[in-house]
């Protein structure tokens, strides 16, 4: 007996029967609804503004015929789903996927390389070009989506009907534009390009972020790296942005002057722990 599952009746252009599951109660349902799928569409609403990992709030999955909006907020346990959306037999339709396997990755520990990245494969067909969701959508279908609550917050309940329908068309026309798009790959040869594309941006997805973001420091020195790993495990045990420590302008500086003066990051740790400044710890060690 589905406890929580409800049913909505969106005005999608491409219908299909759309369900806020809300209930780990609900749990056989979900695996029923995407047990023997081969396409699964892939989607997440989060926010990412004042905490270290990224917080999700909603997972939108869709197949040929239903869509389901999982509130992760909800669930206790979601572990289920890695065995589903992991299988190798699967294809994972998603659009610009790196920010959703991290968060996947994160709150969900969901390792995906299974997957096809429609702005990926609208690239390598539109000449380069990189173009967001709305505008595939309106290329391929001919119908505009309501962006508007693109930047709501995700994480009040309960959400709003207009934040459930946004959410219901992020994943509503992944497959059927995915279905475009590899006969006209397979015509021009560059079907396999794309979905090499697709497994290398999943798989920076999947990384550690301290991994991800050490990769930007390109002409650091090493006393640069090791204060900026220092802040990225300080921030991930407080769960707060590295900024919230100190900003990337004082990296090079500080590192400077913890080498000059011989500062362990020990004494570095005890002091950024009261949420000092740069410019409080730079005037401490130079007095």
């Amino acid at each position: 007996m589905f406890k929580a599952l409800k049913r909505f009746d969106f005005f999608l252009k491409k219908k299909k029967d759309t369900f806020l599951v809300e209930s780990d109660e609900d749990k056989e349902f979900v695996i029923d609804s995407l047990i023997n799928e081969k396409y699964i569409g892939l989607d997440t609403e989060f926010n990412w503004r004042k905490t270290y990992y990224p917080e999700l709030s909603l997972l939108q999955i869709s197949t040929e015929s239903r869509i389901l909006l999982i509130d992760y907020l909800k669930f206790k346990n979601l572990n289920f789903l890695n065995k589903i959306l992991e299988k190798k037999d699967k294809i994972i339709v998603m659009h610009s996927c790196r920010s959703d396997t991290t968060v996947l990755n994160t709150n969900l520990k969901i390792k995906l390389d299974n997957i096809f990245d429609i702005q990926i494969a609208e690239k390598y067909l539109c000449g380069g070009e990189v173009k967001n969701y709305g505008t595939i959508v309106l290329n391929n279908f001919g119908y505009k989506l309501d962006k508007s609550e693109t930047n709501s917050n995700w994480l009040k309940r309960p959400l709003s009907i207009k934040q459930l329908d946004y959410a219901a068309n992020d994943v509503n026309f992944l497959i059927p534009i995915y279905k475009k798009q590899i006969n006209k790959l397979a015509k021009i040869k560059k079907l396999d390009d794309v979905k090499s594309e697709s497994k290398k941006e999943a798989t920076l997805g999947n990384q550690e972020l301290h991994i991800s973001r050490i990769k930007k420091l390109k002409k650091a020195t090493s006393d640069e790296k090791a204060l900026f790993l220092w802040r990225e495990e300080q921030a991930s045990i407080k769960n707060l942005p590295p900024s919230h420590i100190f900003q990337d302008k004082f990296l090079r500086k500080i590192a400077k002057e913890i080498n000059n003066k011989n500062v362990s990051l020990e004494v570095v740790n005890k002091f950024f722990k009261n949420n000092s400044s740069a410019n409080e710890f730079l005037n401490y060690i130079n007095s």
